[in-house]
Order: C-alpha cells, then structure tokens, then sequence
C-alpha cells in the first residue's frame, strides 16, 4: 500500500515541499503519495486537517508522514495531535541555531519566500521578462545583454532552463533554435552568424534521439519533425558543432530543468544575482 505525506505550512507550504520531496526522494522503492497543504494558519484549519489526516490513516492502514514548516504554537500543537510521523522543520533545525547564535528565532511567516528587497524581487521580474522576450531566437539584437544564450535544436529543453535560471538565479538567459537554416550546401550545421559575436556566452543543450522524438510526436505525431531519423540527424550535427566550435554543452535527456541549471552555473561560473529560493 502506497504511503500518504503531508507538506503543512501556515505560509505558502514552499519550503515544507521542498524539503520532503528532497527526503522522500531517498526512498525509491516505497509508493508516496504527497499532498501539500498551505496557509494552514487558523485552529480551524488545522482541527480540519487533523481529521483529513486521521482519515487518511484508517484508509492507508499507515500512518501518514507529517512535514511542517509551521510557526504559530498553537496550530503545530493542534497538528501534533494528528496520528502520524512527524518531520517539524522548524523546531529540529531553530533551536540547534538559536543556541549556536545565542539569539532567538523571529518566528516569522513566510520569510523564506516573501519579496524581501524590492532591488532583488524587481531583477527576477526583469530575468524573467528578458527570457521570455529572447525565447527561440525572437530578439537577437539583444543577445550582448544576455549573461548566457541556450542553444540546441527544437524541443530540447531550452525555454524552461531559461525561465529556471532567470526565476531562481536572475541570470539573463537567451536561447536559440538550430534548424536546417543553420546549415551549409552540404548539410553540415554551423554556427549562426548571429551568434558569432556572442561565442563566449554560448552553452549547449542535447538530448537522446528517442527522447527527442517521443516528445516531438506529442506536439506533432507522424510527421518528419518528429521522426526518429530527422531527431537523429539534428542531434549529430549539433554534437558535432558544439564539439568542433569548443562549446560547452550538457545531455538533459535524464536531468531535471534544475539539474541542468545548477551543473550549467558550476561549469561556466556564471554569476549569480540572487541565491535561489
């Protein structure tokens, strides 16, 4: 029987699901199913979730694993009421640092993701804005303001790693498409003039063939887009720039969107604006 995880927070949950996906991750063989509960933030609430997670128990025959990021005493007293395997965040990481810093916690919700600094919310909204406007070749004239420009052919997973590196590291991401109009008489790919001038922030993406088809025929089925020949070819030719021009590139056929980022960051040392959050 698959077991239950709840990701309670009195905030909007974030940090709770961060870090119980980043435990229960650990445990590939065991089924969980997780839900996440936010703003939990009232003793109504949470005596309403106590009997959703009572609930849950007798009908997993389980008891459900219980991760908080709560603040208020009073709704984490209700919560520990609960039938379950309590993870409280908070309570075992705080008081070991508010003894180390011989300091008491603010006890403050929603710190971890609130706008904070408007300098620094403002430059993720500008990222943001910059990825979105120089997404798939759309705006090459400003790729001298780009802090890096994604290349690699269609489908590859050049858009969400732009909108990740802008969202979360306020990098300036471009990204461009190679297609057949990349290529010489003889069908060899180069490098787009465009990019020329603009070699040194060029990082590479590439992917599995079979992958590649797989998702190309969801966008569109049996045609020569996404056949395994074409998605063979273009993924050669593009290894074999990025091999022949020195530039850096990254396979992100099993890597999530943030993977592919943070190995991106450590191998180039782009500069981070901002520390995720």
């Amino acid at each position: 029987m698959p077991r239950t995880a709840f990701f309670i927070s009195d905030g909007t949950g974030i940090t709770a699901e961060s870090l119980g996906r980043s435990l229960l991750a650990q445990f590939e063989d065991v089924e969980i199913r997780m839900l996440t509960k936010p703003y939990i933030d009232t003793l109504d609430k949470a005596h309403s979730l106590v009997a959703v997670i009572e609930a849950t128990a007798v009908r997993d025959g389980e008891q459900p694993i219980i991760i908080d990021t709560i603040v208020d005493e009073s709704v984490r007293k209700v919560i520990r009421e609960a039938i379950g395997f309590k993870v409280d965040i908070f309570s075992t990481f705080l008081k070991p640092l508010e003894e180390e810093l011989g300091t008491h916690s603010s006890y403050s919700v929603g710190r971890t993701h609130s706008i904070g600094r408007d300098d620094v919310y403002m430059d993720r909204i500008h990222s943001v804005h910059f990825a979105l406007d120089n997404d798939d070749g759309a705006r090459t004239h400003q790729y001298d303001k780009a802090d890096v420009i994604l290349i690699g052919v269609s489908r590859c997973g050049k858009t969400p790693t732009s909108l990740y590196l802008a969202l979360q590291f306020g990098i300036r991401a471009a990204n461009y498409p190679l297609t057949e109009d990349d290529q010489d008489e003889d069908g060899t790919l180069k490098l787009p003039r465009v990019l020329a001038s603009q070699r040194h922030k060029l990082f590479g993406l590439t992917i599995d063939p079979r992958r590649l088809a797989a998702i190309r025929h969801e966008r569109r089925p049996n045609s020569r887009y996404s056949s395994m020949d074409q998605c063979m070819q273009e993924v050669q030719q593009a290894e074999a720039m990025y091999r022949q021009m020195h530039i850096p590139f990254i396979d992100t056929t099993r890597f999530s969107v943030e993977e592919i980022s943070t190995r991106m960051i450590a191998e180039t040392g782009l500069h981070r604006r901002f520390s995720p959050r």
